[in-house]
C-alpha cells in the first residue's frame, strides 16, 4: 500500500495511528517534531504526511508551509492531525497548503477514507 509519513511529538499518537496504518497494510516513518518531518518527508518522499499543529520547534503549520511550497515535496499530500478544532485552525491549516483537517481523536474509519480519497488525489 501507501508510505505515509506521521509527524507527531505525542509518543501515544504515534502509536494510535501507526497501529491503525499498518492495520490496513501501509507502511509508516515517524517524526517526532516539525523539523524532522520536513527533512524525512524530503529524503523519503513518502504518499502522504499526517501532521500534527502542536510540536516544540517548527510547528505543523510552519512544516506543512515548508512541504507544500517547497517543488520537491509539493505533490506529497499532508493531513494535519490535531487537537485544534477552531475554524480558524481549520482555514489557517488549509492556507500552508494542507489537503484536509482532522481533529483528535480521530476514528479509523474517518482516518483511513480520508487517506484513500487524498492518495487518490
Amino acid at each position: 500500500m501507501a508510505r505515509i509519513l506521521i509527524v507527531d511529538d505525542s509518543p501515544t499518537e504515534m502509536y494510535k495511528l501507526s497501529g491503525m496504518l499498518e492495520k490496513h497494510g501501509h507502511q509508516v516513518l515517524k517524526a517526532e517534531n516539525g523539523a524532522d518531518g520536513v527533512a524525512l518527508a524530503r529524503q523519503e518522499k513518502p504518499d502522504a504526511v499526517l501532521m500534527d499543529i502542536v510540536m516544540p520547534g517548527l510547528n505543523g503549520f510552519q512544516a506543512t508551509r515548508q512541504l507544500t511550497k517547497d517543488p520537491e515535496t509539493s505533490a506529497i499530500p499532508v493531513i494535519i492531525i490535531t487537537s485544534k478544532d477552531q475554524e480558524t485552525d481549520k482555514v489557517w491549516g488549509t492556507r500552508q497548503g494542507a489537503r484536509e483537517y482532522l481533529t483528535k481523536p480521530v476514528d479509523e474509519d474517518t482516518l483511513v477514507s480520508t487517506l484513500n480519497a487524498v492518495l487518490q488525489g
